[in-house]
This record gives C-alpha cells, sequence and structure tokens, in this order.
C-alpha cells in the first residue's frame, strides 16, 4: 500500500510539472502563491517543482515564481507542446489535409503539428507516409488504405522522435510528393529554424527527397529565430499557417516564388 501510495505522489508531481509548464509556454510567466493554490499544495512544494524545471532548463526562477527560459537551445517535451496553440494547429492540419492528394507519397516529421495533421489524414483512404514521429506511427496505425513506414533510428525522447544517420538512410531511400513538417521558428532573414541539430537533419533530408515541401508552421514561430538554421524556402514551397500575414511577409514570399495558404476570411 505504501509503493503504491508513493508512485500515485510521484505521478500527481509529474503531471504537475508538465501542467506548470503549458501555462508557462502559454502566459510565459507563473507565481508560487497563485500555483499552490491552484494545486492545493504547499509554496514549497512548488518552488522545489520550479527548481527540478529550473535544473531541466525549462525555466528561470523569479522572485515569488519562474518565467519560461527563453534558450532556443531547449526543446519542449511533445506532451507539452501538444497543448500549445492546439486550436491554430487544427486550423493548419485541415489546410494542409487539403493539399494531400488520394495517392499522395508523403514524409512528415515529428513535431506537435503533423500530429494533429496526421488525425486529420485519417480521412483520406489511399496514403503512403513516410516518418519518423512515433506518435504519429501510432496515430495512424491500423488506418486501412493509409500505408505507414518509419524510419527507424535512434529515439528522441523529449520529441518522440527517431533520429540520427539510421533514420536519414532510410529516408534517402525514398522519392515522395510532398514533404511536410514545422519549425521552432520562421524568420525573413535567417529562414526555418530548430532546437537542436538531429531535429534539424531530419528535415532537410526530408526537403531534399520531396517534390514539393509544405510547411506548416503556426503564427506564434514567425519572426522568431531558435538555435539551428534549418533551410530557406524556395519557389515551389507552400507555407501553412492559421492567420494571415504582414504585408512584409506577403512581399517576401511572392517574391521567393513561395504559396501561401491562411484560412479564408
Amino acid at each position: 500500500m505504501l509503493q503504491y501510495l508513493k508512485r500515485v505522489i510521484v505521478m500527481l508531481a509529474i503531471e504537475r510539472k508538465n501542467e506548470i509548464l503549458a501555462i508557462l509556454q502559454k502566459e510565459q510567466r507563473v507565481l508560487v502563491s497563485e500555483l499552490s493554490k491552484r494545486y492545493d499544495v504547499t509554496d514549497e512544494t512548488i518552488r522545489r517543482d520550479l527548481e527540478k524545471l529550473e535544473s531541466e532548463g525549462y525555466v528561470k526562477k523569479t522572485y515569488g515564481g519562474a518565467v519560461l527560459n527563453k534558450n532556443t537551445k531547449v526543446d519542449m517535451p511533445l506532451r507539452i507542446r501538444e497543448k500549445t496553440n492546439r486550436s491554430e494547429k487544427q486550423i493548419i492540419a485541415r489546410l494542409v489535409s487539403d493539399l494531400i492528394e488520394e495517392g499522395d507519397r508523403i514524409m512528415m516529421d515529428a513535431s506537435s503539428t503533423s500530429l494533429m495533421i496526421a488525425k486529420e489524414l485519417k480521412s483520406k483512404s489511399k496514403l503512403t507516409v513516410i516518418t519518423n514521429s512515433v506518435e504519429v506511427l501510432i496515430e495512424l496505425a491500423g488506418h486501412e488504405g493509409i500505408q505507414v513506414i518509419s524510419t527507424g533510428g535512434n529515439l528522441n525522447e523529449t520529441s518522440l522522435s527517431l533520429v540520427g544517420n539510421a533514420a536519414q538512410k532510410v529516408l534517402n531511400g525514398y522519392h515522395v510528393d510532398k514533404a511536410v513538417f514545422s519549425c521552432k521558428g520562421i524568420d525573413i532573414h535567417n529562414g526555418l529554424t530548430d532546437s537542436n541539430e538531429l531535429d534539424s537533419d531530419i528535415k532537410n533530408v526530408m526537403y531534399s527527397c520531396a517534390d514539393t515541401a509544405v510547411l506548416a508552421v503556426d503564427s506564434s514561430k514567425f519572426d522568431k529565430v531558435s538555435f539551428v538554421k534549418t533551410m530557406q524556402m524556395k519557389r515551389g514551397d507552400i507555407l501553412v499557417t492559421d492567420r494571415n500575414l504582414a504585408e512584409e511577409w506577403k512581399a517576401f514570399l511572392a517574391e521567393r516564388g513561395v504559396r501561401l495558404v491562411v484560412p479564408e476570411e
């Protein structure tokens, strides 16, 4: 009984930390006093949670609370990213699904946006999907008419992605109609950027293996620059986002020959 109670306490602590991270993703800062009331625990318990999150690189403690660590090398766990900007990603997922034709062969990365897109793709009756995402594999597994191919490779536990030379080798063995992926930041001068080299390398390989790149990027990523430069957009690429863009961005994309897809007003 004692061991069971200990496991329950540990699980509750993990869930609480994940929820705190999700709040930080949305609001950028938290207060110890507010969190202790929210979860009905002591201030000291919350401080320990924040100390743990700080040691993992996700937050920076401040007087009375903490702020989100903007260090572009730190990648939030997929479980947290799934909860962030969900409505925006759902809009993007529907738009991307409309771009995917029956019979298409596509590659998909391990972003939380791709997972949303995979849910929409289950309405298709004939597709081939090659992915390095554990979650996308599970989402599409057993769906009649959709052939799913895993890259294999080394598991990145934070992003639940399969990465490394083995994954890249599998991708390089295929040619597909479309590659669908996201990024951590998109900037006019720096192009697409990501938080680590391994995931960035996978996206570059997917990009080179596809006739058309579909870049699915929610509006919070624009004018942000992360740690690793991934690629510059080129003519024929399709950029899908959840809202209309500023005139500067529209002019830039038009000059580059990149098609912009946004929701109808």
